[in-house]
């Protein structure tokens, strides 16, 4: 084996080992969603014939199983794989016999798996930094992709508060990259070996909150079991609190409390628990005027916001978009059963028109939607999303140079576009589409069935 041979291991995503039977007694996976498909938890797949997860996968098909066998290395092979649940995809890998002496006592198997256009919203959460990735996070500050002025000063602001233990507030719209920035500070910071803890306050019922952020202390009366919560999960590492402000109010000052004081009680225990955490919260409205509102708490604000970052909007960071786009189109070729190698030359100029509401997220999902329908390995217009074409079409036809000028359709190509504009900006909501254009509900509701946008 040269060296060459050797670095192209590092492009393998996971690693699988085997005894000397064939089976398995370790594995390391970079998205642990296939276990998931394959219809496993993670020790399931331990302890098992490796051929017993997947349908007609004969000993004499199995690349471990011939390389056991043979004692010789098998380097770059294919193979379409179905798991007894049928879900299917696309394994590459190279595999070697592990010796003592002369005897095999087990293999090795490097490997990477390759998904079906259906199959792209399995990529969502998984995990490129391999180094990483065991303590709970996906991404770096790598993933920060940037080329603008703006997002190059967060990416310095995030350099300097990764140095420090203080508490973070970010700040960002829907879709900004909140949690990306998180983890590369976490990742950043000296904390990187200990576990990065997530919880999405939105998501979780208030009278379950104090359960899941401090856990139950067993209880043979009422048959509670013993839970760990994930702030004690965290302990040592970072909690990441995106979307503090759904938190109820008071129990905002239950939080403040544990922040402050760093000891956490399981409910039903009599006993502390001494936390050593870094907190960072996100919060996807100004946080000022959430402070106004008495969404959140003043005192837990001002705690939160040592350290504050205020992330852009894509559209205030336009620079970025062929930056990002050709991020995502590399991201999709390194996992998908077909490769993009270009888009056409409109694409990106619509692209660069458009105004982003869903900002980098919604750019992600028009990559991905392209991706699902192209037939070609070239991008056209007619592979992006319709709002985002209609959108800069509306935009082009108004510049578009005409011999016969009419001033009532200029007029009304010009208010088409305001109202294409303003939808976007909210959202889609009607409400707030019909106060930013200084009109009645009713009234938009008119021309948008006139323009036919609806």
């Amino acid at each position: 084996m040269n060296f060459s041979e050797l670095y192209h291991l590092s492009d393998y995503d996971n690693v699988l080992i085997v005894d000397a039977n064939g089976i398995t007694i370790f594995f390391d996976l970079a998205d642990l969603n296939i276990l998931q498909q394959l219809g496993l938890k993670p020790e399931e797949f331990l302890r098992k014939h490796v051929t017993s997860f997947y349908q007609d996968l004969s000993i004499e098909d199995s690349t471990l199983m011939r390389v056991l066998k043979t004692g010789e290395s098998l380097w770059n092979m294919e193979q379409k794989l179905t798991s007894t649940n049928g879900f299917s995809y696309i394994s590459k890998s190279s595999s070697f016999p592990i010796k003592k002496g002369d005897i095999i006592i087990g293999a090795i198997e490097f490997s990477k798996h390759y998904y079906q256009k259906q199959d792209m919203q399995k990529l969502e959460k998984f995990a490129e930094n391999k180094i990483y990735r065991k303590n709970n996070t996906i991404y770096t500050i790598d993933n920060l992709v940037s080329e603008s002025k703006v997002m190059k000063e967060v990416k310095n602001k995030i350099q300097k508060v990764s140095n420090t233990d203080s508490n973070v507030l970010i700040y960002g719209k829907t879709g900004t990259g909140k949690e990306i920035v998180a983890q590369a500070i976490h990742n950043l910071s000296i904390r990187y070996t200990q576990p990065f803890i997530s919880i999405n306050c939105a998501e979780i019922d208030t009278d379950l909150m104090e359960h899941i952020l401090f856990g139950n202390e067993k209880d043979d009366v009422t048959a509670t079991p013993d839970i760990i919560g994930l702030l004690e999960k965290a302990n040592g590492g970072t909690i990441f609190l995106d979307e503090v402000n759904a938190l109820d109010i008071k129990f905002q000052a239950k939080l403040l409390k544990v922040i402050e004081d760093k000891i956490i009680r399981r409910v039903g225990s009599k006993y502390d628990i001494h936390l050593n955490i870094r907190v960072i919260a996100t919060t996807n409205e100004n946080p000022d005027q959430l402070v106004e509102k008495k969404m959140l708490r003043e005192d837990l604000f001002y705690r939160l916001s040592v350290f504050r970052l205020d992330l852009p909007l894509l559209t205030e960071r336009k620079e970025d978009v062929e930056a990002l786009t050709n991020y995502f189109i590399q991201f999709y070729n390194r996992h998908m059963q077909m490769t993009i190698d270009d888009m056409e030359e409109d694409v990106l100029i619509t692209f660069k028109q458009y105004n982003w509401p869903g900002n980098i997220r919604e750019l992600k999902n028009a990559i991905e939607t392209a991706y699902n329908n192209a037939n070609t390995n070239v991008i056209t217009r007619n592979d992006i999303p319709s709002k985002i074409k209609n959108y800069s079409s509306t935009l082009l036809n108004i510049n578009k140079p005409e011999n016969n000028i009419n001033l009532k359709d200029k007029v009304e190509e010009y208010e088409k576009s305001l109202i294409v504009l303003e939808l976007g900006n909210s959202g889609g909501k009607l409400a707030e589409s019909a106060r930013r254009l200084g009109i009645s509900k009713q009234l938009l509701k008119y021309k948008m069935e006139k323009y036919e946008l609806r």
